[in-house]
């Protein structure tokens, strides 16, 4: 793969917790403008790695590089500044406040304004055109005057997605993005990721595997903090290893079953 076409890439990247290796050399190579989904069994490293690449836990060891960059020693807020934006962390959207007024804090925030609450109406206004079109393209738009607490669980990881997209990230981590979901609500926000997806990188943890073998366009498998797989869905679920690693859980969840 030619380094241009990387947005983000670990080399040796490896973190230890008094003397348990959570994530052991990984080299994860993200290409631009592709839906990477990292996947593996329970305690394979999967959210350790998240919490690496934002900054949550400092490395033990290796590099990250974003956009060719070496973010390895960056701060939290210098990453997001860079247009590496997490989603899914259910703090992220403050619940008594309306779904736009949540979506306006994120416009707010890219702006550097999120504490000029003396800012004009007419700002306030451009704010709000730009909150609904938001909401109007994750399909949230009739709940704009809704208080976040009602919204239903899915609604309310739709108006995450949008908050996520008032920071407007080149790289979107999302974090589960269909945990505790029904099925019905896995297959509206399945196809939202697809729909958002369009012009950015998107690097998922997903355990819903018909969700990562209808929009992932690469796979990468950890197991123990190490990759054992990686290629496209059809490669990663016929290979043995990774065959095996999940038998702890089942074949049909390897391979898209409910």
């Amino acid at each position: 793969m030619h380094r241009d076409e990387l947005i983000l890439e670990t080399r040796k990247l490896a973190k230890s917790f008094r003397g348990f290796t959570a994530v052991n050399d990984v080299d994860l190579r993200v290409r631009r403008g592709s839906i990477h989904a990292l996947i593996g069994p329970n305690g394979a490293g999967k959210t350790t790695c998240f919490n690496l690449l934002t900054k949550f836990l400092v490395p033990t060891a290796g590099t990250i590089l974003f956009n060719g960059i070496d973010i390895t020693h960056e701060r939290p807020a210098q990453i997001a500044r860079r247009g590496v934006i997490r989603s899914f962390q259910i703090s992220a959207v403050f619940p008594h406040l309306t779904v736009l007024e949540n979506v306006r804090i994120g416009l707010q925030r890219q702006m550097g304004s999120a504490f000029r609450f003396w800012r004009s109406e007419r700002s306030l206004d451009a704010l709000n055109a730009r909150a609904l079109e938001l909401l109007d393209q994750v399909g949230v738009a009739d709940f704009a005057d809704t208080v976040t607490v009602n919204l239903s669980y899915g609604r309310k990881r739709a108006l995450e997605i949008a908050t996520t997209l008032a920071m407007e990230p080149e790289l979107m981590l999302l974090d589960e993005p269909t945990q505790g979901m029904g099925h019905e609500d896995v297959d509206r926000v399945t196809q939202l990721i697809k729909k958002v997806s369009a012009g950015r990188t998107i690097l998922m943890v997903e355990h819903n595997m018909s969700v990562v073998s209808s929009i992932a366009d690469r796979i990468t498998v950890l197991q123990r903090g190490a990759i054992l797989s990686e290629g496209p869905y059809a490669e990663v679920s016929t290979d043995p290893r990774v065959m095996e690693a999940y038998m702890g859980t089942t074949d049909a969840e390897l391979h898209g079953a409910h």
